[in-house]
């Protein structure tokens, strides 16, 4: 049986970035950053000790809404694709402690990148 439940949030992970130059004052000490994702309106940092999502919101951008999703509150995941290297409907999922989480796959993005990346985190 499913497990249904209400998502918190969505984004869209649109291909793999070079890590973005300004991201040093999200780094918190003791945490490096992994690697990064364009996403939908900004970028994605996996960092050795969490998730972060920038999301730059107005015409302009000049206002940055910040995720910060820390590995230790991510109670499961799943990962779904049809298999084909162009799935343009792949996912992946997230249970938290902070609720549930989809992250869409862009078609520029490695879904089997996205879940090891998960899983090096959360079982580390």
């Amino acid at each position: 049986m499913p497990l249904e439940t209400a998502v918190t949030t969505a984004w869209t992970f649109m291909q793999e970035i070079p890590i973005p130059d300004d991201v040093g004052s999200l780094i918190v000490e003791g945490a490096t950053p992994v690697t990064a994702f364009k996403t939908f309106r900004d970028s994605a940092i996996f960092t050795t000790k969490r998730l972060i999502v920038r999301d730059a919101q107005g015409m302009t951008g000049k206002k940055v809404e910040i995720y910060s999703l820390p590995y230790s509150s991510i109670n499961m995941w799943s990962s779904e694709n049809a298999g084909r290297l162009l799935d343009t409907n792949a996912e992946i999922e997230m249970w938290t402690r902070a609720g549930h989480i989809k992250i869409k796959v862009g078609k520029g993005a490695d879904i089997r990148r996205l879940d090891s990346l998960i899983a090096w985190a959360v079982l580390k």
